[in-house]
């Protein structure tokens, strides 16, 4: 069994980005989940599923600020690898909790994978909501963002 390390790290401990020369082209995805709770306030303005406000439509605009910013990973986090993303989609749902749930799913195919543009995309959506509801209410709280499944590369991975 090959030993855990830290891959943004070379041999000296100083940061790098990860050699990605080797590796073979495959189709890679990835999904990522934020979830934001918003106050009574906010969820009593929600109408077919959307808010809607002064800027305009909540939940579209998260959607579009997700991809944009997915599409901007590599300028945003400094050792990832810069995409040309196949795909991004995000869909957001008030759930039974009346939490916004944020998924954001990335692909491509290439030699690295889209965690980082899945989280992000989801993250960003999530800060758009905040953003457009603060004006409601400050007591809005972006609860969690998490990969939710990944495929491609070394090994798969599914959140149970």
């Amino acid at each position: 069994m090959s030993e855990k390390v830290l891959t943004h790290l070379d041999e000296q401990g100083r940061a790098t980005m990860v050699d990605v020369s080797e590796k073979i082209i495959s189709q890679r995805t990835a999904i990522a989940q934020s979830i934001v709770l918003l106050p009574d306030e906010v969820l009593s303005q929600l109408e077919n599923g959307d808010l809607q406000t002064k800027k305009g439509s909540v939940f579209q605009t998260a959607i579009i600020a997700g991809i944009m910013a997915a599409k901007k990973t590599g300028d945003l986090i400094p050792l990832c690898h810069p995409l040309g993303l196949d795909n991004c989609k995000i869909d957001i749902q008030v759930n039974n909790d009346n939490e916004v749930v944020i998924n954001c799913t990335a692909s491509i195919t290439a030699k690295t994978g889209v965690e980082m543009e899945a989280l992000v995309g989801a993250s960003i959506a999530a800060l758009t909501i905040y953003d457009m509801c603060k004006a409601l209410s400050h007591d809005i709280v972006i609860k969690e963002t998490k990969l939710i499944a990944k495929t491609g590369g070394k090994r798969d991975f599914k959140r149970p």
